[in-house]
């Protein structure tokens, strides 16, 4: 008999009285009101999700999950989906742009197989270098454009390896990553279904599709809509659009804010996973930094949907988690500002006139 799938509870993180002392405790730093810009209002958020006002990020976990689609097959990717398992594989060796990013900032890279067509070889990983989950659903999901990419049983287990991935984690701080040829078509359907935005405002050029390419991926994708357009609820569209690797991050979100982590999101693609949870439980997005705007045309739209500001905006288009590397170092320098920084009265710096 299968356990039925338990989402984790997440509560309000709202104290008024701790985001008193942390405002009271940013404004007297020895600095004009306000001159750290958005770094403050950073300062502000890390103190309340770790509920103190000396923060500390401690092992830092970049989780990058893997998946295919059946929706590959129909032409909604510039690129084959055999580079899901070589890209895993880069990742796994160190090659990667996130591999290089998480090595510098001295973040544990976690890779989760969660369903590549080419089951990865397991390996013997040195202390600190990336190392590779097993928590394969299926080799691929199913073709969305014809029916469900998955059933309900496959989509519940996806959710609870991402929630068991991250229950066995050090630290308290998890930074979202994907790898998964098409799932940018999987973060547009996502968005369509649960964030009710036009298909066509959903749909940009992925990993380098041209025009034609892009009107080819919409046709699709709206196949993909009507052939599930029962599945309107959260679960039932994961199910029916996701991808394993998403609802893997769905589940590691889930956990993670029950468990009042820092949730460091990247782009599209981890985004489509933070809104199928934030729709299961509407305070995950109190435990999330959103880390940049992409260039992928239904980020910014996402974005919106959520009410997130990104703290960078490069034009990144990469995915694996590159724009949550990248912003790490603000999260670090955030912390360390509230802990460290001398007030007006510890430092004997006088303060603005009246």
């Amino acid at each position: 008999m299968t356990t039925p799938l338990v989402i984790p509870r997440v509560d309000d993180l709202h104290d008024a009285a701790l985001a008193e002392r942390l405002q009271s405790a940013i404004d007297n730093k020895t600095k004009p009101l306000g001159a750290l810009g958005r770094l403050e209002a950073l300062m502000l958020r890390l103190g309340l999700i770790l509920g103190t006002e000396a923060p500390t990020l401690q092992a830092p976990q970049m989780l990058v999950c893997a998946g295919d689609h059946g929706l590959a097959a129909r032409g909604v990717s510039a690129y084959p989906s055999d580079v899901t398992w070589q890209m895993v594989e880069n990742f796994l060796a160190g090659g990667a742009a996130v591999s290089v990013l998480a090595r510098q900032h001295g973040v544990q890279l976690l890779v989760a197989d969660c369903g590549v067509v080419r089951t990865i070889a397991a390996r013997e990983a040195a202390p600190g270098a990336p190392r590779l989950l097993q928590c394969r659903v299926a080799a691929g999901t199913q073709d969305a454009s014809q029916g469900p990419a998955m059933d309900a049983a496959q989509c519940a287990q996806a959710l609870a390896h991402g929630m068991a991935i991250v229950r066995g984690m050090p630290g308290n701080a998890l930074l979202l990553g994907e790898m998964g040829i098409g799932n940018t078509s999987v973060a547009s359907l996502l968005l369509a279904r649960l964030g009710g935005v036009p298909l066509a405002e959903c749909v940009g050029a992925g990993t380098g599709l041209d025009a034609a390419g892009i009107a080819r991926k919409q046709a699709v994708l709206q196949q993909a809509l009507e052939a599930n357009d029962q599945a309107h609820e959260p679960l039932d569209a994961l199910a029916a659009l996701g991808g394993f690797e998403v609802a893997t991050l769905a589940g590691a979100v889930l956990q993670a804010a029950a468990e009042r982590r820092v949730i460091v999101v990247d782009g599209f693609i981890t985004c489509a996973a933070v809104l199928v949870a934030s729709r299961l439980q509407p305070y995950v997005l109190q435990r999330c930094v959103f880390s940049h705007r992409s260039g992928e045309r239904g980020h910014g739209a996402m974005l919106g949907v959520l009410r997130a500001e990104p703290l960078l905006d490069l034009g990144l288009r990469l995915g694996e988690g590159s724009g949550a590397a990248l912003a790490w170092p603000l999260l670090e320098s955030a912390c360390r500002v509230l802990r460290e920084m001398a007030s007006f009265a510890s430092a004997g710096v006088s303060q603005q006139s009246a």
